[in-house]
């Protein structure tokens, strides 16, 4: 266990963070290609695809697999996201990484570039197509395939598995208000991106999740009470429901605008805890991204009815900002190198998507010429900024290992990553078969991964010591996943577009 840091060391440790976050020199801070990292972030979930592989697949070490999810019990259930390492597809995080990429798109769009927009909104289509498949039968919302257990005692690639291709669901009897409300907001969010560019699939994916959103709400209960065998220890929902479909609701209202969402959003404010544990957003816990998202009604002047949301917004961004003083609020713990973790896995996914609502909201306030108050201080919007873009840079290689935590970026990265297609000899390498068990050898090997799986951000490093293994068996930080990535392209796309402004603007705040 972890000695607890006195008072008098820990100021010390956030004043030397809050140098290394604040003051850093701006030449420093804007040496990174934000827009080749951009456009590897999006090649990762190429990487990531099950199914049926299109022609025009980039990563062509990758194979059709799964071609045939869905058929024990019926359905098509073909195509989707694998969310990690593994070879399996769990609707919750899977939902989670559409409306992330969709937020991103949403609100930087044209930072995107036409390119690259447009490859976006194809990797935000894979998720989106395959959850319409899931959401097809109505009552009913089909929330993984794969049986986890059998699949994680297996190294093998993704077009050899040969684990049960269990089918998972929720429905009236078995409810997962959590699940099936944040597959409503992917749908949601995704009708959005897709207003202008398809508009009759737009209308599809809005429809559907209306229906979803409201099988939600009738069948209230965690999909880890239904399911807990199959979803535990994975995708267990720690949280709760209720923030989900505060969620759910907050993304309908904004691509709907239908009056009938705003009350459910204030109706349910104090029942469904919209102010509870703001200092957490990820593929668990929604209410720091209820709270900014619907901020921006607030800070652009079209609905005051949601003040509650903003005041909520602002303790939970003043929670982040390291030199804070007299705010009363908990500081978020930094690394003397300048990442913001966590304690637990994985800690690059708190990384990324803390960051985006800090730019999120930052966004927010520049329209509105407004600053975020903490107590006696107040933090500009150039502040957040700042400290979202030095978290991007962290993530490329701006720290005290000089490693990027992409693959593929960069002179150096992660060559052992925790991922079996990316660790095993390729189809085409090695045509033939490599059992459950025969992929131990390539487990243990000491050798880089033979396939680059360019874009995949790792756990990085995971504790208060910037240190990182790049150890294949050390999956808390070797193994990507699909909700790391999704909130860094809003980021890197905003970046991309605007690399040199925040040094432009450093002292004017």
């Amino acid at each position: 266990m972890a000695r607890p840091v006195s008072t008098p060391a820990k100021a010390i440790a956030v004043a030397v963070v809050v140098v290394v976050l604040l003051a850093a020199s701006p030449a420093a801070l804007a040496l990174h290609d934000y827009g080749d990292a951009l456009h590897k972030s999006i090649l990762f979930f190429e990487g990531q695809r099950s199914g049926r592989l299109p022609p025009d697949q980039r990563l062509r070490w990758r194979q059709d697999s799964g071609i045939h999810d869905g058929a024990e019990a019926g359905v098509d259930l073909t195509g989707g996201y694998y969310d990690a390492g593994d070879n399996v597809k769990f609707g919750f995080p899977m939902a989670f990484t559409a409306t992330l990429m969709s937020w991103g798109l949403i609100d930087f769009g044209r930072s995107f570039g036409a390119r690259e927009e447009a490859a976006a909104r194809e990797a935000v289509r894979w998720a989106t197509d395959y959850l319409m498949k899931a959401t097809a039968t109505p009552g009913t919302v089909y929330v993984q395939v794969g049986d986890a257990s059998r699949d994680h005692a297996c190294w093998e690639r993704p077009e050899d598995m040969d684990t049960p291709r269990t089918v998972y669901k929720v429905d009236a009897a078995h409810p997962g208000s959590d699940v099936a409300a944040e597959t409503a907001a992917a749908l949601a969010a995704g009708s959005i991106v897709f207003r202008d560019a398809d508009p009759a699939y737009s209308e599809r994916l809005l429809d559907r999740a209306v229906a979803v959103f409201a099988f939600a709400d009738a069948h209230r209960g965690a999909y880890s009470g239904s399911l807990r065998d199959a979803v535990c220890p994975c995708y267990c929902d720690y949280s709760g429901y209720q923030d989900e479909l505060l969620w759910g609701a907050a993304w309908l209202h904004r691509a709907s605008r239908r009056r009938e969402y705003r009350e459910y959003i204030k109706r349910n404010e104090v029942a469904l805890g919209a102010s509870d544990a703001i200092n957490e957003f990820g593929w668990d816990n929604k209410h720091a991204g209820i709270n900014v998202l619907i901020s921006k009604e607030v800070l652009t002047g079209k609905d005051e009815y949601f003040r509650s949301f903003r005041e909520n917004a602002d303790d939970f961004i003043c929670g982040l900002l390291p030199g804070i003083s007299g705010s009363g609020h908990p500081q978020i713990d930094y690394s003397p190198g300048g990442l913001l973790f966590k304690v637990g896995n994985s800690n690059m996914q708190h990384v990324t998507s803390l960051s985006f609502l800090l730019l999120a909201y930052s966004n927010y306030l520049s329209h509105a010429g407004a600053r975020v108050s903490c107590g006696a201080s107040a933090a500009s919007p150039v502040q957040l900024r700042r400290v979202a873009k030095r978290q991007v840079d962290y993530i490329l290689g701006d720290n005290p290992l000089r490693m990027s935590y992409m693959v593929g970026y960069g002179p150096r990265y992660p060559l052992r990553i925790h991922h079996r297609a990316s660790s095993l000899p390729s189809v085409a390498a090695h045509p033939a078969r490599i059992g459950c068990k025969a992929g131990a050898a390539y487990y243990a090997s000491p050798a880089p991964n033979p396939n680059l799986l360019v874009g995949a951000v790792v756990g990085g490093p995971s504790n208060s010591t910037d240190a990182f293994p790049d150890a294949r068996a050390v999956f808390q930080q070797s193994e990507p996943t699909t909700y790391i990535n999704a909130p860094l392209l809003g980021l890197l796309a905003y970046f991309s577009a605007h690399p040199d402004l925040e040094a432009a603007q450093l002292g004017r705040d």
